[in-house]
């Protein structure tokens, strides 16, 4: 049995979304080094501003300002920072009660360690040299000494009207998510099998139907398959589809044709693309063989073999 396969795996995509009036003055208003809030019906004032009242759903739009010094009500240590968090050394996350804000903004507290945080200490809003309209206009928040200044905590917020020049109107989120896939026995041995240029499926020792990619068991019958069968490498397409739009980083012009391919044996279509016929000749039954290039892993694509169609009885339980 071949060693079970692992590879770094990044998911990645951006999220676009505009804001509306509230957080777009909130996220102006950090660019600006000013941090706004929201006045609520019954007199609260929310950090970070919402659009809505949490308690009544009413809309609000009574915008105020409040201090760039607070209050810390909640820590936890974060001894490993990871990649794009604010700050690349140790630091504590932190709710922080503005002063003049009823409710707790989240973000990071620049220092030496857990025995230098506790609930209650004060702050204060250490502004990024470089500032966009986002939440990382604060890089930090920094131990804050205001005891030569009298109490803290007790600053009024201010009425804003929220009106900057050119105020932000949009943002860009991006997701991202790294982890480690193993594809398993099952798949592991199938990779190792496209790498000689072979096509290796698993058969249910139930039902007989071969399945490639094979999955370790049966979905329909749900039993464990270890029986290896080689099928191809020619086949037979059932469905397809023509493709209008060009991917990104994806080096084959449009359109062209995807599709689902039953191999000789197998159970189960997969799917690849399309090559060598004009897409508008690819057809149901069309006839097919993998094309190879120099030390790749998998089939470029699929080409006609110039074997007469495949009739449609013979394919069409793998729709």
């Amino acid at each position: 049995m071949p060693d079970v396969l692992k590879a770094p795996l990044v998911v990645e995509f951006p999220f676009t979304r505009s804001v509306g009036p509230v957080q777009s003055a909130f996220l102006t208003g950090l660019r600006e080094r000013v941090v706004l809030g929201v006045r609520t019906g019954d007199g609260r004032t929310l950090v970070p501003p919402v659009e809505y009242d949490p308690v009544t759903a009413e809309e609000i739009r009574d915008l105020v300002e409040v201090a760039p010094t607070g209050t810390v009500t909640t820590w936890a240590w974060n001894h490993a920072p990871r990649r794009d968090q604010p700050l690349n050394t140790p630091f504590a996350w932190v709710l922080v009660r503005l002063d003049g804000a009823d409710t707790a903004l989240l973000h990071a507290l620049d220092a030496s360690g857990p025995d230098a945080v506790h609930t209650g200490m004060r702050v204060r809003v250490r502004w990024a040299q470089e500032r966009s309209g986002a939440i990382t206009d604060i890089a930090c928040f920094e131990p804050y000494d205001d005891s030569a200044e009298g109490a803290g905590g007790t600053a009024e917020p201010s009425a804003h009207s929220g009106e900057f020049a050119d105020p932000i109107t949009g943002i860009v989120a991006r997701a991202r998510l790294d982890y480690t896939y193993s594809p398993g026995r099952a798949q592991s041995a199938y990779l190792a099998a496209l790498a000689e240029h072979r096509n290796v499926g698993e058969r249910c020792p139930s039902c007989r139907k071969v399945y490639v990619p094979p999955r370790g068991a049966c979905p329909t019958c749900g039993l464990a398959t270890s029986e290896q069968v080689e099928v191809g490498p020619r086949g037979t397409v059932t469905t397809f589809c023509i493709v209008n739009i060009k991917a990104k980083n994806l080096d084959i012009e449009v359109p062209y044709v995807y599709a689902h391919i039953a191999l000789d044996g197998a159970g189960l279509a997969l799917h690849a693309r399309i090559g060598g016929i004009p897409y508008d000749q690819v057809r149901m039954g069309l006839r097919v063989e993998p094309v190879w290039t120099a030390e790749s892993r998998f089939p470029d694509h699929y080409r006609p073999t110039g074997e007469p169609d495949a009739d449609y009885d013979t394919y069409r339980e793998l729709l």
